[in-house]
This record gives C-alpha cells, sequence and structure tokens, in this order.
C-alpha cells in the first residue's frame, strides 16, 4: 500500500475526516480536484451538534468572535433549540469558506497531505486494497490504498465509479444562490411570501446573500455557474426591485434533487456526506450531517487500519448514518413543499404555524433539524444516555477542573466513572492503549454512575440499568479484543 487511507474530495465532510483519521495517526491522503480553495460558502454557520465535535476537538476557539443562536425554522417556520435539553446553539454567520480554512490548518498541524489539482479518473477495488488513478498537471499517477473514502461532493466521481446505487428523485425546479455588493437589499426571511415563488435575503458581514426561486422554472443543464442577469432578472420579476447594477462575487445554481446511497460502504469504498446524499439545502443541514457522517466513519476506520477492529466495525457506519441520511431526506423535502410551493400551500403553513405553538411539536421539529434528536443503537441496555451524544458538562476530577468536550479531545475512547468504582476501572485496564478512564465527581445532568462514550462522544454504555450488557463487552465490541494488560498495582 502506498497510504492506509485516501479520502477523495477537500469539502468540509473530507477535511474533518483526515482530521479524525489523522489525530489517531492513521497515514491519509486527501486527493483535491481544485488547486485551490473557491473562496465560496454555500455554507453559512453550523448547527449545535457540528459546535459541539468543534469543541470536543478543541477547534471552536479558532473560529474567533462568532453569533450564537437558539433559533432555527422549518421550512420558514420559527423552531426553538432551546427547548430542547441542554444549551445548544447555533452558529451564524461563519462562511464556509472560514470552516474549510480552520479545518485546513488542523490538518497541516496534524501532518495530512492534501493534493491539490488532481482528478480522480479511475478506480479499480478487489478484496485487499483500492487502486485509483489520479490525473493532474504533471500526468496521470497510481495510487494504491487500503480504504477509499468518497467526500466529493452531490455529482461523487468515485460514488459513480465505485457502482453505488444512488437511487431518487431529480430536480423538477431552479433556484439561484448569489452573494453580491453594491446595492441595498432589505432583509427577507426564508418564510416571507412572495407571489410567483420565493426571495430571501440576508446580510452576512459586507455581502448581502440571496436565494431566488421562481416557481414552474424547470432545471437547465449547465457547464457552469448562471450568470448574475438570470439572477438579477428573476429577483425583479419576484421582488420588483432591479439590482443589475450590484457586483456578484460568485453566483450558483442549485434544485431540489433528493438521492441517497443504499450503502455507505461497498467493500474497501465508503462514500461521506454530499456524496452520500444530496438533497434540497434547507437549514443548512448538508455540511453539518457531512461533518457528523465524517466523525462517526473516522475512529472506526482508525481502528480497522490499526488492526484493533475488525471490519465489520465499518458496518456500523452503514446502519447508524443511513437512517440519518433517510431523514434528512424527509425533513428537507417537507420544508421545501412549505416554502418553495404557491398560495396552495398557504393553508398548511398556517396550520403548522399554529402547532408548532406547543411545545412538544415545536421540540421534534428542532430535534430533527438540529440533529440532536439522533440516537444510534449501540446494543443491549436500558440506560436512557445510551446511544445519544454525552453532554456538554463540566467536571471536577483529582487533577483538577476539566469537561466531557476536553477529555474527547485526544480522539480515544472515554469511561467517565463518576461513583469511583474500582472494579469498573479494573475491567477497563486491558483497553487502555484505546480508552482512557476519567474518574470524576457525579454530575447532576449525567445520570449515571459510569458512562463509556466513543471516540465520537455517543455513550455505548451506562451503569446503572446496563440492561444485562456488562462493561467488557461493550468494550469489546466497540473497541476490539482486551490488549492482555496486566492489572498490577491498579
Amino acid at each position: 500500500m502506498d497510504v492506509p487511507v485516501v479520502v477523495v474530495g477537500a469539502g468540509p465532510s473530507g477535511l474533518m475526516l483526515a482530521g479524525e483519521l489523522g489525530l489517531a495517526g492513521v497515514d491519509v491522503v486527501v486527493v483535491e480536484c481544485l488547486e485551490r480553495p473557491t473562496g465560496e460558502s454555500r455554507g453559512l454557520g453550523f448547527a449545535p451538534r457540528t459546535m459541539e465535535v468543534f469543541q470536543q476537538r478543541g477547534l471552536l476557539d479558532r473560529f474567533g468572535d462568532f453569533v450564537t443562536s437558539g433559533d432555527g425554522h422549518f421550512g420558514g417556520i420559527p423552531v426553538d433549540f432551546g427547548l430542547l435539553d441542554g444549551a445548544h446553539f447555533s452558529v451564524r454567520d461563519v462562511p464556509q469558506s472560514r470552516t474549510e480554512a480552520v479545518l485546513g490548518e488542523w490538518l497541516a498541524e496534524l501532518g495530512v497531505p492534501i493534493r491539490r489539482g488532481g482528478r480522480l479518473v479511475g478506480l479499480a477495488a478487489d478484496e485487499d486494497g483500492v487502486t485509483i488513478e489520479v490525473s493532474g498537471p504533471g500526468g496521470t499517477d497510481r495510487l494504491r490504498c487500503a480504504y477509499l473514502v468518497g467526500c466529493d461532493g452531490g455529482h461523487s466521481t468515485v460514488r459513480k465509479l465505485a457502482g453505488f446505487d444512488f437511487p431518487g428523485t431529480d430536480s423538477t425546479m431552479e433556484m439561484f444562490l448569489a452573494d453580491v455588493t453594491g446595492c441595498e437589499i432589505r432583509p427577507r426571511p426564508i418564510g416571507e411570501s412572495v407571489s410567483g415563488g420565493m426571495a430571501m435575503a440576508a446580510p452576512v458581514g459586507d455581502v448581502q446573500r440571496i436565494i431566488v426561486c421562481e416557481l414552474g422554472t424547470p432545471p437547465k443543464k449547465r457547464s457552469g455557474p448562471p450568470e448574475f442577469s438570470e439572477v438579477a432578472d428573476a429577483w425583479k420579476r419576484l421582488t420588483g426591485q432591479d439590482i443589475s447594477d450590484a457586483t456578484a462575487l460568485w453566483t450558483s445554481a442549485f434544485g431540489n434533487a433528493a438521492r441517497l446511497v443504499t450503502q455507505y460502504r461497498r467493500g474497501r469504498v465508503l462514500l461521506a456526506g454530499d456524496a452520500a446524499h444530496i438533497h434540497l439545502p434547507a437549514g443548512g443541514q448538508g455540511m453539518n450531517v457531512g461533518i457528523q457522517d465524517a466523525v462517526n466513519l473516522g475512529w472506526k476506520l482508525a481502528a480497522v487500519v490499526a488492526g484493533t477492529a475488525t471490519p465489520d466495525l465499518l458496518d456500523t457506519y452503514h446502519t447508524e448514518r443511513h437512517p440519518v441520511g433517510v431523514r434528512l431526506l424527509v425533513n428537507t423535502q417537507a420544508q421545501g413543499l412549505l416554502y418553495l410551493s404557491g398560495s396552495e400551500m398557504q393553508p398548511l403553513r398556517d396550520v403548522l404555524s399554529e402547532l408548532v405553538q406547543y411545545e412538544t411539536v415545536s421540540r421534534h421539529l428542532a430535534g430533527m433539524v438540529s440533529g440532536l434528536d439522533i440516537r444510534y443503537d449501540v446494543g443491549p441496555g436500558s440506560h436512557p444516555l445510551l446511544g445519544r451524544r454525552l453532554a456538554q458538562e463540566e467536571l471536577v476530577t483529582g487533577a483538577g477542573p476539566t469537561s466531557t468536550m476536553a477529555v474527547l479531545r485526544g480522539g480515544r475512547g472515554v469511561l467517565l466513572d463518576l461513583a469511583d468504582d474500582r472494579q469498573l476501572r479494573a475491567t477497563a485496564r486491558g483497553w487502555a492503549d484505546r480508552v482512557d478512564v476519567v474518574t470524576a465527581r457525579r454530575q447532576a445532568r449525567i445520570a449515571a454512575d459510569a458512562v463509556l462514550a466513543r471516540p465520537d462522544g455517543y455513550v455505548a454504555w451506562a451503569a446503572p440499568d446496563a440492561g444485562g450488557a456488562d462493561l467488557a463487552s461493550a468494550l469489546r465490541r466497540w473497541f476490539g479484543p482486551d490488549a492482555g494488560i496486566s492489572d498490577a498495582g491498579h
């Protein structure tokens, strides 16, 4: 093998995955067709779960000052993240280009190379590995890896060459997005009614971001982004405002296609982010779900490459993340019907606006669009924390104050002992090369005597009420066999 893992695509999903692998000590190379980042930012900010991921890896402070909010929406109808348990906030107005820059800096510190200007043109997978062909300015190179991960977007070459099934529906309409300067545009929230379509505007620093969609406009086959004149003409037809004299920093066209691969893994080839699922960009979920894909996959792939886990562990990537993809497509399609339909949909919007006044309904929709309601099937047990993400909480240990985010920073498993249980610590000793044991004072918000957290922060075992599942079984399932480390003197 030239390298254990190749990641194709240097967007947020690919960078996050490469960082997770690099943090675990895996040699990984990122292959990116663009010679340099575009600077374009389709995504703005990130959701609560992504904020937690960045915090647990010590990356959140690198974004500098940012604005947080507990507000969200479902198809333009406001929902309140603050209704959910814990302090959950989304981050506003952080351009995707900034997110990619922060992740790129992290990769540089980890020694993970990004090979830019190389386009994937060939792929051959077998039982032992994957051989890829990458075409660049200097010709075509061959690279052999144990595993290949496609994070190369909605038009994924990896997905196509590896033969993944990608069922779903094609776009029935076209939408324009543009960042413009040199004109005054009043803010228009996504739920504001516009006869004949949808027109949204919001300031992003000194730039105005606009999104416009005319009902009944079929998608066009394009070889590049739309001309700004098309965007300005559509904006004028819907709003009456002439913005043709503005300067467009960049433009983009997209549709409402909804597709999801039937498998996230085919042997030694895996997919993450938009390579696995495409959908209407409703509520900025795409980038966030892709980053969550990467964090779920990263530690599992690292363990398989290191030989501490069997390839079967990679099957849990599909079983855990494919249902998230299904739910993503359902909720984005539902949102599209709400704010991209004509006046015939207004009665439904009115009814839903009434329903979200009920806390149960608002809580349900907030959990759906934020990803805060995700719960993985991690095996037997009845504890309410099982399969859920370990909450952000301050901890007090013998070494001083810390937090649940801080103890996860190294990308390892963590056994959090909150009852000073020597027997549990002794059991975990056999996995000391993969799992850190932290003994801390019990915290009221962590309703458990002990918690085993995976490197992605999700709870794999908790006590009491473990439902007959013992700690050793959970450690073996998620971290491989006991390394045979002696407990002498513990």
